[in-house]
């Protein structure tokens, strides 16, 4: 299919796992991509693969004076966006009694603020019926013991969708959260490193999902296109789960 042939997009954590998957299908179906990550070298060696279409982009979604940059570049590459894909983000925190305030704080500058001033400063670039796809979690739904600071990031997201769908509907802008359960990237090959964390990890996934599997980056991928399709042209301020399915959540 190539739904967005002719299209732009902007895909931020783009140079690993859900974020690289969603770039290879936008480009795949057609869109011209810009894809930004902080790691110059691991991203330039992914554009590469990926070929003249996509366009890398360093930047650190979290500096005021990247995001500026970041834009600039977009517009001088792209023109106008399209669809603005916000996937930069984090796991983190830990126990309310073991939190501390430097680890509460990047977790929010990364997950929650970037987020809001990525989309503020995309607003003058996106066209009329473009769609903005914030990458939230199933963590936003589920009890998550050790995690409350990550869930209540990610369900803020929701939020946001919510009202800015509001905002933006006399543009024609749609707004909707694409949120992922339990998904094989680099972050849960950390995770699983151990056959002890390897262990815990997969009767986590058998108790709390349906189909009892990680998902795929490209089923997560496959949802974002979706999204910034006109196939989706009825979907704002909403919120998908791909997430195998699961009586927790």
């Amino acid at each position: 299919m190539n739904r967005l042939e002719g299209r732009t997009a902007l895909v931020t954590g783009a140079s690993e796992g859900i974020g690289l998957a969603i770039t290879e299908r936008l480009l795949a179906e057609g869109a011209r991509v810009a894809m930004v990550a902080r790691r110059a070298d691991v991203l330039e060696a992914a554009a590469a693969r990926l070929g003249p279409m996509a366009v890398p982009i360093v930047c650190d979604v979290t500096r005021t004076e990247d995001l500026a940059r970041m834009f600039d570049a977009a517009a001088e590459h792209l023109g106008g966006l399209d669809a603005l894909v916000m996937n930069a983000g984090m796991a983190g925190g830990g126990a309310l009694a073991d939190v501390t305030e430097e680890a509460f704080d990047q977790l929010m500058d990364l997950n929650l603020r970037s987020v809001f001033f990525t989309a503020q400063r995309a607003l003058p670039l996106l066209r009329p019926s473009a769609s903005i796809v914030m990458i939230g979690s199933i963590a936003a739904k589920i009890v998550v013991p050790g995690g409350s600071a990550y869930a209540a990031s990610k369900a803020a997201l929701i939020q946001f969708a919510r009202c800015w769908a509001e905002e933006l509907a006399p543009r024609g802008i749609r707004v909707n959260v694409l949120a992922p359960g339990y998904t094989e990237t680099p972050l849960f090959d950390r995770i699983t490193a151990t056959p002890e964390g390897a262990a815990r990890f997969d009767q986590m996934v058998s108790q709390r999902t349906s189909l009892k599997r990680l998902g795929k980056p490209e089923e997560v991928a496959a949802a974002a296109a979706f999204l910034c399709s006109s196939d989706a042209s009825y979907m704002t301020g909403g919120a998908i789960y791909v997430g195998g399915g699961g009586e927790n959540w």
